[in-house]
């Protein structure tokens, strides 16, 4: 594996009962890569990042991140199934944005941003404060800190939670689907957010979105997943603009002129 592979999917295939939601499939991001996966729904785009962030195992292959097996271990010569030790060291190389916003409605915004980076970073209280302050102001929401999470639009949170998954210092960025539970009027601000992160960090970005607008601006490369495989892969302007497969071509028609 090159030195500049920071994800790769060796051969991995995924199962739900008999239905195979990846198959065989081999992908890879290199460090620094901005990658956006597009494709109708079932297509196993979301299932890509949950098998990363650890929530859903593999049935055959091997993901390795940075170099390292993520659902497996290294024992001797041989790869044997992670233990709930190494799968932890492992998460804390990815920081995920879900579709709903998963913050604790218990905790401030504040408190909400410090409590995973003190107790599983180890980093002092003063210290992740003062990081969580730095991300709350990156995100436009400097003065919102001692609100909860209930008492903020559904846009304020998700950039709460973007906030959240940076405070943890990730090499990975997974953003599944970040504005699809938002009211149209708030997924400017999101997206802004998440625009500016990819023009200012050095952050591997690794994005599902049905923003097909938003994908092309972002995105150093973009993936078409259809039926548990990429079918097609390439630069955002050829994706969008000369696709070659016929598959791609048909569900970019559909998305781009749903009245067509």
């Amino acid at each position: 594996m090159s030195d500049d592979t920071l994800v790769h999917f060796d051969k991995v295939t995924k199962r739900f009962g008999d239905f195979e939601v990846l198959k065989n499939l081999d992908f890879k991001v290199k460090r620094g890569e901005k990658v956006t996966i597009i494709g109708p729904s079932g297509s196993g785009k979301s299932t890509v990042l949950r098998v990363l962030m650890t929530l859903e195992p593999i049935n055959e292959g091997v993901v390795y991140l940075d170099g390292d097996p993520l659902w497996h271990e290294k024992r001797g010569h041989e790869l044997v199934p992670a233990s709930e030790a190494h799968l932890r060291q492992m998460r804390k190389k990815l920081g995920m944005v879900f579709q709903q916003f998963n913050l604790f409605p218990h905790m401030t915004v504040m408190r909400n941003l410090t409590e995973a980076p003190v107790r599983v970073l180890g980093l002092s209280r003063k210290e992740a404060q003062e990081r969580a302050r730095e991300l709350l102001d990156m995100v436009g929401l400097s003065d919102q800190a001692d609100k909860f999470p209930p008492q903020l639009s559904g846009g304020q949170q998700q950039r709460v939670g973007i906030a959240r998954a940076l405070a943890m210092r990730p090499q990975v960025m997974l953003f599944d689907e970040p504005t699809s539970a938002l009211d149209p009027e708030l997924v400017g601000d999101v997206l802004k957010v998440i625009h500016r992160l990819a023009e200012e960090h050095d952050l591997t970005m690794l994005l599902v979105t049905h923003e097909m607008d938003f994908a092309r601006r972002i995105s150093d490369r973009v993936c078409f997943f259809d039926q548990g495989a990429i079918r097609e892969e390439g630069p955002p302007d050829q994706i969008f603009t000369e696709p070659k497969n016929q598959r791609t071509q048909e569900f970019l028609h559909a998305v781009l002129h749903p009245e067509a």
